[in-house]
């Protein structure tokens, strides 16, 4: 199925679902570009630390250009979010399943664990709105019987750490903007 036909899963669908919204005083175009500089994560991301393109095996390969069926390891993932580095961190191993340019879409699914256990799918999404602002949102939708656990122990530290990535696009694109301008 082509990236632009496909829509990000209803929250309703899964066992529970995480999301985080933020309206961005900048064009989509500098929003994409801030959003998919992976390598800059670090300097501003307190939840994603880190995401690189993989081989199966999580072996970092060396062209980092993201497409769809690319593996994708996410790492750390900090819980709280914290720009500091921790001890103790999350990660995640993904398949990116849209990458959709034109539309400003990227969206992966959860490919560690048999879907039955695990299954999470994630979109992140800009939306051009009027003035020339851009509205970033994001959904997490979690399936299978570790949802129940993940939901119970870390469900309020993701919605803390998607918060936190919504507000560090926000600030990291307004400021680029403004760089440009």
């Amino acid at each position: 199925m082509l990236s632009s036909s496909r829509v990000p899963p209803l929250s309703s669908s899964g066992v529970f679902s995480v999301t985080a919204s933020s309206l961005i005083n900048a064009p989509r175009e500098v929003v994409w570009e801030v959003l998919m500089d992976w390598k800059s994560y670090k300097e501003w991301n307190p939840f994603v630390r880190d995401q690189r393109i993989t081989d199966e095996r999580k072996n970092h390969l060396p062209e980092e250009t993201p497409r769809e069926g690319c593996h994708l390891h996410i790492h750390p993932v900090n819980i709280p979010p914290s720009l500091e580095d921790r001890w103790f961190s999350g990660s995640a191993f993904e398949q990116i399943t849209a990458l959709d340019h034109e539309n400003y879409r990227v969206a992966w699914v959860n490919i560690e664990m048999p879907h039955w256990i695990l299954s999470a799918e994630r979109w992140q999404v800009l939306v051009e709105v009027e003035g020339g602002k851009t509205r970033y949102e994001t959904i997490e939708v979690f399936s299978g019987l570790l949802a129940y656990l993940i939901r119970v122990f870390v469900g309020n530290g993701l919605k803390k750490g998607f918060i936190a990535m919504a507000e560090g696009l926000k600030y990291r694109a307004e400021e680029r903007y403004e760089r440009s301008a």
